[in-house]
């Protein structure tokens, strides 16, 4: 089953002795095609873990090892359970509403894909970034379509910049070398995800390290040099170099998700320069003695990277406060169904 197993999801799995370990390798409504020793089987969870279950990340996620009983000669299984997570994946869902929204999971690397374009953002990988340590698995930021730009170095040392201790690593599906740069990171028993905007080469990618055309492909907008949607869905493919990836579609907008220890780790150096401050209370703005805004005048510190810094900060504290109030809310729910129960048994 090479779907990424190894010693430690055995571990895991010998909790569940009466039933077969298998991978979600695409999620549909309601449905998953799971990958086992018996082959694909098409899947649904349980009434009894449906009726447990009580909000998104309490269901399978394309990543997840799960615990089915296969149902004979149906091709078919039932989801019991899923093993504990090594890593999650997640954003705000889009829009007003505070829900979670899970990319992937169990994933160990993950490559953060951005064109040599007008794709080019700073503030953006910052985000992919943060999300990426928050997940628990290890960033490597992959710069594509490099035969589009005249100035490499410059890009790379911007990204740099942001992106300190990370590997970063530039491809062209165009060049000669290609994907070649990547292969270090990938290997048995290994699982990479691959993320970045619409039309970035995400695909294209994939395809090389796959070395087969599996996933559809276009370029991008000539007009206002924007990717288009090729992916539709997530899904976990084996590579023959060992190890499998998981495709997800392209992301115009990462809205953050519970990333406060992302954080303090993709923005180590004002946390650094934090520290030097003379309050510990510091909000690095018209305080004295404020060791972030004298680097900033003297040219040590990017203002931009403040700015993005204390943006994200106010965006952490909005979903925290919008969290909490949809917990109580769900709390509310929870004891009014109780007590109706109870109201029900009396009579």
């Amino acid at each position: 089953m090479q779907t990424g197993w190894n010693e430690s999801w055995q571990e895991k799995a010998s909790a569940y002795p009466n039933l077969t370990p298998g991978r979600i390798i695409v999620e549909h409504k309601r449905l998953y095609r799971i990958q086992t020793e018996q082959g694909v089987l098409l899947g649904e969870i349980s009434g009894k873990y449906r009726h447990e279950a009580s909000q998104r990340e309490d269901y399978p996620a394309v990543g997840d090892w799960v615990m089915v009983q296969p149902l004979e000669n149906e091709q078919k299984a039932i989801i019991h359970a899923y093993l504990p997570r090594a890593s999650k994946f997640s954003r705000k869902m889009a829009g007003y509403t505070s829900g979670e929204q899970i990319v992937a999971v169990n994933v160990d690397i993950v490559f953060l894909v951005m064109a040599l374009n007008q794709d080019f953002n700073l503030r953006r990988l910052e985000r992919y970034l943060l999300t990426a340590w928050e997940s628990g698995a290890n960033p490597v930021v992959v710069l594509s379509k490099s035969d589009l730009c005249p100035n490499i170095e410059e890009k790379l040392e911007q990204a740099e910049s942001v992106a300190m201790g990370v590997p970063i690593v530039t491809c062209s599906m165009i060049a000669g070398d290609r994907v070649n740069g990547l292969l270090p990171f990938i290997h048995e028993g290994s699982t990479t995800a691959v993320l970045g905007s619409s039309g970035v080469g995400k695909s294209s990618i994939i395809n090389a390290l796959l070395g087969e055309e599996r996933m559809d492909t276009r370029g991008i907008r000539e007009d206002d040099d924007k990717g288009k949607h090729t992916t539709t869905h997530r899904e976990l493919l084996a590579l023959p170099q060992g190890g499998v990836i998981i495709d997800t579609p392209g992301m115009r907008e990462l809205q953050l998700w519970e990333s406060e220890e992302g954080l303090e780790q993709g923005f180590s150096d004002i946390e650094a320069l934090a520290e030097e401050c003379q309050f510990r209370d510091c909000t690095h703005k018209n305080e004295p003695n404020c060791a972030v805004q004298l680097a900033i005048e003297e040219d040590r510190l990017p203002i931009e990277r403040l700015t993005s810094y204390q943006k994200l900060q106010r965006e952490l504290a909005y979903i925290e406060r919008k969290a909490n109030k949809r917990e109580q809310l769900e709390e509310k729910k929870k004891w009014k169904k109780l007590s109706q129960t109870q109201k029900s048994f009396k009579k």
